[in-house]
């Protein structure tokens, strides 16, 4: 009895990394003919049987009536999706000595196959070309809408193919790896061609400044006023103003994004910070990422960008609590019967909520119908310790008509993105010895303590603030944190009093009298 083997390397991906995967392809003269999958398939993968032997057949090779028993090593981790069709059937195909096995070892095959033999786009392609460089593999070959995505990658040979016809003509040696031009060679990546300008802002100088203060030193901010006031607006333009995206932050954004399936032949490579703005009946497994093999959610899409949430009381408790693990370390881990897996949550998150349910409390040109125990009860929604791991507190009141009416523009984001970027230059160099430690917000108590010190004038305003507004430990920490950014703005070494002064002013929930 006459045995036929092939290995074809894979990829797939675990977390934002990815693994190789060996797919080794075994036929045997049985009767009668049957196909398997081993090795942990879930049920795409298990059905990839159907979509392979359809296009083996529609795309014209002859096969014999085998069996065929395919193992996708390593055999303990978990196989979803359909990017396996590919090296399922070249292994297939290889066995029956149709494809040269000589290059099988030097490129990863990844790609799903339609019934007549061409290839659609799958998930995760960019962590899969980084792991292709870093084992020194000679090339990948992917579908053609996945090139965008994978021609980021330098270092490696990369075929963006179309019909499996053309993967075998490759691996016969009839075309060449790397036939196709990287569409990166054209791409601009102008990260803000796109992004919403600060100059459409009409008023609200102090709420500009509050911003420009978060973004200077990546401090989290609410925002609190009545309905209308434009709280959602000026957090659409936030991302204009935060500094440019360095390279190591555009390859975290769109492995994230690879992962999870958001990157597209357009926009294959995620040069701009990102914007997430989730509604409020969002899930913890949503908002958090889950499932039985863990995906990214919305706290990871955010990385590197702003996770805006509008109506904060209106999203469910146990959702906001989950939050206050990536707040705090930059970082989510899920943990599951099966695995554990950590994704990069490092963003800027900006929350909006109305003083009250019915949103004029603080008004003074409407008439507020809510009645105290329902304005506590509303604001009780929101935990002290969620409240005191956001930096920033501003309140945000309605434009009165004659700033609305004005047709004057406002200061335009690219000026206020260069005091931005200024401010952020000083804590680069500020925090270089520090690993992981880029901007004032993720200052932990020993680098607050070294470079947050304050003259006896500004201990004394301090020790003030705190006795009248009844502020937490963590408070006293965020408002040394917020005045280190107002100081980096003005580029002054100490921290002044008046820097304090603007800091505390950013503590608006936190005051015994607030909304009297």
């Amino acid at each position: 009895m006459s045995k036929m083997f092939a290995k074809v390397l894979s990829s797939a991906v675990l977390g934002v990394d990815a693994y190789i995967v060996k797919v080794e392809a075994h036929l045997e003269n049985v009767y009668p003919a049957s196909f398997m999958t081993v090795g942990l398939p879930e049920g795409a993968v298990k059905e990839s049987k159907e979509r392979v032997m359809a296009a083996i057949k529609n795309t014209g090779f002859q096969l014999k009536q085998k069996r065929i028993v395919i193992n996708l090593a390593p055999a303990d981790i978990r196989k979803e999706g359909t990017a396996f069709d590919l090296p399922i059937a070249v292994g297939i195909l290889a066995a029956h000595g149709i494809v040269d096995p000589t290059f099988l070892d030097k490129v990863i095959l990844i790609g799903e196959l339609s019934l007549d033999g061409k290839l659609r786009p799958v998930k995760g392609i960019f962590p899969i070309c980084l792991k292709a460089r870093q084992d020194k593999i000679k090339g990948v070959i992917l579908p053609k809408d996945n090139l965008q995505e994978a021609s980021l990658v330098e270092g490696i040979r990369i075929a963006g193919v179309e019909t499996l016809n053309d993967v075998v003509d490759i691996l016969n040696g009839v075309k060449t790896l790397d036939s196709t031009e990287r569409p990166s060679k054209k791409m601009q990546l102008d990260q803000y061609e796109n992004i919403q300008d600060f100059a459409d802002v009409k008023g609200q100088e102090n709420v500009k400044r509050a911003f420009e203060v978060a973004a200077a030193g990546g401090h989290n901010i609410l925002l609190i006023g009545p309905p209308g006031s434009g709280k959602t607006m000026l957090a659409k333009r936030l991302p204009g103003i935060l500094p440019s995206m360095t390279i190591d932050e555009i390859f975290e954004t769109t492995k994230i994004h690879s992962v999870a399936g958001l990157t597209s032949a357009e926009n294959g490579v995620i040069v701009s910070r990102a914007y997430r703005s989730p509604h409020h009946t969002i899930s913890d497994v949503g908002l958090i990422g889950g499932g039985q093999v863990p995906k990214p959610g919305e706290v990871s899409l955010a990385h590197n960008g702003v996770l805006f949430l509008d109506e904060l009381p209106e999203f469910k408790k146990s959702v906001l609590e989950v939050m206050r693990q990536p707040l705090e370390d930059g970082n989510v881990t899920i943990t599951r019967a099966r695995m554990s897996l950590t994704y990069p949550a490092n963003f800027m998150l900006v929350a909006a909520m109305n003083p009250c349910p019915c949103g004029y409390f603080t008004d003074p040109s409407h008439d507020c119908s809510c009645h105290p125990v329902a304005i506590q009860k509303y604001l009780s929604r929101i935990s002290g310790p969620l409240l005191d791991r956001i930096d920033i507190h501003i309140e945000v009141p309605a434009v009165p008509f004659d700033q609305l009416a004005d047709t004057r523009q406002g200061e335009v984001s690219a000026n206020i993105r260069k005091r931005v970027e200024g401010a952020r230059a000083i804590q680069t160099k500020r925090f270089k010895p520090f690993e992981r430690l880029h901007s004032n917000a993720g200052m932990e108590k020993k680098q607050v303590q070294a470079f947050c010190e304050i003259d006896s004038k500004g201990s004394q305003l301090l020790k003030q603030a705190m006795d009248k507004l009844g502020l937490s430990a963590r408070a006293y920490d965020r408002i040394l944190k917020v005045s280190r950014s107002i100081a980096d703005l003005a580029g002054e070494d100490h921290i002044l009093p008046v820097h304090l002064g603007e800091a505390i002013q950013y503590r608006s929930l936190d005051r015994n009298n607030w909304g009297s």
